[in-house]
């Protein structure tokens, strides 16, 4: 296995993988010529808005239109002209297709749309929305995980569930008597915004001819087209979806794009002309997804030597009032809930439930960073309990080659964790770090003038030294505690089971009279090097320069669908697809006797200008099949869950002032293995920010709720580290080669999400000897369980 630093761009040669090529779109991205959906316009285009619930649940029983408003100028669109239109089905088709478009007698949440308003003045249109009074008999909601397992209220089906899953391995129940050792935990995640640079966006334009047009920012094209078919009751080949330049997304733009789009070519479809609809930063911040808040409880078995002997996980993530992709979330979260260990007998409960709160969706890693947070968390609490330190209770019970997971897969590839885990220790000097730390914080204890015995911590039998310390205390560095802590954990790559074979995905390939190579696939480019990693897979696979490959806008009328821009997929299932493709028009021109096996570029590019002037269209189309033994039963929940996973080990740095209770993470160790490396400097950008993303989520990014409401919906008041909050962040990268990803890659975008917020309050607790169970951890949080626990 080799270990590369990442970012590190190696000299150019004939090839291109694993070379750091500047960004096919960067050119026009910082000139200003890439062009967003705010940038575009139409003759006679309208402005939209949408006019929202005030309150979490009720009865709507009258609309009114007041103010000295000109109303007759208006295009307005209710939940009455889907009926009244003749179209087709009033909610967002995804999964269980119980969201409305807009809401019909009832409100399930906060800010859901009730009605669109559609005007050519902007300014004049914010004034009208706020004289749209909307009168609503409220109903008893439910807000928290707690009440709606109890079933406070039923707000959702029978029992507010929207989905469950049972993975069973082994036998629990015979193991717990017989146990040295039994482990009980309870920990709990947060929401978490999304927070991309451009807000969501959409311009819907409908006319007879050509049908419904929509242009936008978004991840998923073709799950707005199918959204899109079943709203207006038209055939596919009348509904198209472009993706216009995009901003950002992490998630938040996968199936929430569906509903803006819907809006938007409702009022087009109404008013006769073009409509655009983008959200100012407080109602997207406000009325789109976020992040699954979770709670998890793990029961733990483990030997007196420290075999891991069973798992009992119980894991629940809040959905709020509609379903969205909630059952895919929990999918993933309940599957990587037992992580990278070998573990005999495994039970792992799952809950999807209801909440009145805007639905919760797509957020980059998808659940597992909630389940892995708590996993983390207990492997230290469970090497405390046993008397070994954290790193040598889980060499114990790494999983190796040919073992299994917790769904009965079995590990074919060679798995390294013990080795990127002494990788890791030796780039941080986690162990002498660890040992001085103990003493520094020990020391300061009694710098501070305090009499008191130090707290032991169990986990190193180090000094802790936590104890209060006065404004006027004179000697500032008893004020600070440093601690190092570390997490291991993988994230499989791709839809889990069944799912990518379930989406067929198709790419395509189209060659030029010129010779250049155009790349037809709706996977989108959202910063995060879509465009650039497929023409380097191309320009690899053909042996022609990088130059001669272009990659098609993704749109519905022009691109197959290869599935959505999720999952860590886009470059080991997606890339394979590319890679394949473009194969095929080699073998295309071979078997035509225009090319040879071996072959110049100019000889390439003359062979192509050839067939298409003698045959046509010379194109290659490549359908997605599983890799050779995969199994997956979707019943039992058992098999195959991934083609492949990445590993990981992340150490952190952090310093507790026990003055302000604020944490800093003073320096950051991200050393993965991923496969092959396919452009070192997007693949350390990808590391690098979804490590700043996950530092966010585990110190800084506290969503308030009040009665369903996000009530720091603004960049003021939802704070998100900035650069001065982040530390250095290392990234290495570790090479073994996947068979069945395109030069050997595996997925890598959600991975950095997962391993940062257990990594930091493991380090938190060696700092200060207090062990925390949720994230994201405030200051006012630390401060109440420091000062309780002197």
């Amino acid at each position: 296995m080799k270990i590369v630093l990442g970012g590190a761009p190696p000299g150019m040669g004939k090839h291109f993988v694993g070379k750091s090529i500047p960004r096919k779109e960067g050119r026009k991205k910082v000139t200003g010529a890439a062009l967003y959906v705010d940038d575009l316009t139409f003759p006679d285009m309208l402005h939209a808005v949408t006019v929202r619930s005030a309150v979490p649940r009720g009865r709507i029983t009258n609309i009114a239109f007041e103010g000295d408003i000109p109303w007759d100028e208006f295009t307005i669109v209710t939940a009455k002209d889907i009926r009244d239109l003749k179209l087709g089905e009033n909610y967002v088709a995804l999964i269980l297709n119980d969201q409305p478009y807009l809401a019909d007698e009832v409100v399930n949440h906060p800010e859901e749309p009730i009605v669109l308003l559609a005007h050519r003045d902007k300014y004049l249109l914010e004034e009208a929305r706020r004289n749209v009074r909307v009168e609503i008999e409220e109903l008893p909601a439910i807000f928290t995980l707690k009440d709606s397992l109890d079933k406070k209220e039923i707000i959702w089906g029978q029992d507010n569930v929207f989905k469950t899953f049972l993975v069973e391995k082994g036998n629990v129940d015979d193991v717990w008597t017989s146990a040295d050792v039994v482990v009980e935990g309870e920990y709990y995640t947060g929401a978490q915004e999304q927070l991309y640079i451009e807000n969501n966006g959409a311009i819907g334009q409908v006319s007879a001819e050509e049908g419904v047009t929509v242009w936008g920012s978004m991840q998923c094209p073709y799950y707005v087209h199918k959204a899109l078919v079943k709203l207006f009751g038209l055939p596919e080949d009348k509904i198209r979806v472009i993706q216009t330049e995009t901003g950002g997304g992490f998630g938040g733009k996968e199936e929430y794009p569906s509903l803006i789009a819907g809006h938007a070519a409702l009022l087009a479809l109404k008013s006769g002309k073009p409509v655009k609809m983008v959200y100012d930063r407080a109602e997207d911040m406000a009325a789109t997804t976020k992040r699954h808040p979770s709670r998890t409880l793990h029961r733990t078995a483990v030997s007196k030597d420290g075999k891991l002997l069973a798992q009992e996980i119980d894991f629940v993530i809040d959905g709020g009032a509609y379903c969205t992709l909630s059952p895919v979330v929990l999918s993933r979260g309940t599957i990587h809930a037992a992580g990278p260990y070998f573990c005999p007998n495994v039970r792992i409960k799952s809950r999807a439930v209801a909440t009145n709160a805007p639905p919760h969706g797509a957020f980059r890693g998808f659940g597992a960073p909630q389940s892995i947070f708590a996993l983390e968390r207990q492997m230290d609490k469970v090497a405390q309990a046993v008397g070994l330190t954290p790193e040598e209770f889980r060499r114990r019970n790494f999983i190796q080659q040919n073992e299994t997971t917790a769904t009965g897969q079995v590990i074919h590839e060679q798995v390294e964790l013990g080795q990127l885990l002494d990788r890791a220790f030796a780039l941080t000097d986690y162990t002498a770090k660890r040992e001085r730390f103990a003493k520094e914080n020990s020391a300061e204890r009694h710098n501070a003038g305090r009499g008191s015995s130090p707290t032991r911590s169990p986990q190193t039998g180090s000094a802790a030294g936590v104890e209060a310390v006065s404004e006027g205390s004179e000697d500032k560095r008893s004020n600070i505690r440093r601690g190092i802590g570390f997490a291991t954990f993988m994230h499989g790559a791709g839809f889990t089971g069944s799912g990518e074979v379930y989406l067929q995905s198709i790419v395509g390939a189209e060659a030029t009279p010129e010779g250049h190579v155009r790349l037809l696939a709706a996977s989108t480019e959202i910063g995060q090097g879509t465009n650039t990693i497929f023409s380097q897979i191309a320009a690899e696979a053909l042996g022609v320069d990088y130059s001669l490959i272009e990659v098609a806008q993704p749109d519905t009328d022009n691109v197959p669908n290869s599935g959505p821009t999720v999952a860590s997929r886009t470059c080991m299932v997606v890339g394979k697809l590319i890679e394949s493709a473009v194969l095929g028009l080699k073998h295309t021109l071979v078997a035509a006797n225009l090319l040879g096996e071996s072959f110049t570029q100019a000889e390439f590019q003359k062979a192509c200008g050839e067939y298409i002037n003698e045959f046509g269209p010379l194109k290659s189309f490549s359908k997605y099949s599983p890799p050779p033994g995969i199994r997956w039963d979707d019943e039992k929940y058992q098999g195959d869950a991934y083609g492949a996973f990445a590993w990981a080990v992340y150490v952190a740095e952090v310093s507790v002032d026990l003055l302000t209770y604020e944490v800093h993470v003073e320096d950051f160790v991200a050393l993965q293995e991923v496969g092959r490396v396919i452009n070192p400097v997007l693949a350390t950008g990808q590391i690098e920010g979804g490590v700043a993303q996950a530092i966010g989520f585990s110190l800084y990014e506290n969503v308030v709720w009040q009665n369903g409401r996000m009530a720091n919906g603004q960049m003021t008041n939802y704070i998100m580290p900035t650069a001065a909050d982040l530390p250095p962040i290392r990234v290495y990268f570790a090479e073994n080669p996947y068979a069945y990803g395109p030069a050997g890659a595996k997925g890598i975008g959600e991975l950095p999400m997962d391993g940062p917020a257990p990594a930091i309050l493991n380090a938190i607790e060696n700092a200060t000897g207090v062990s925390f169970n949720h994230v994201p951890l405030m200051p006012e949080a630390m401060m109440a369980a420091l000062i309780e626990r002197i």
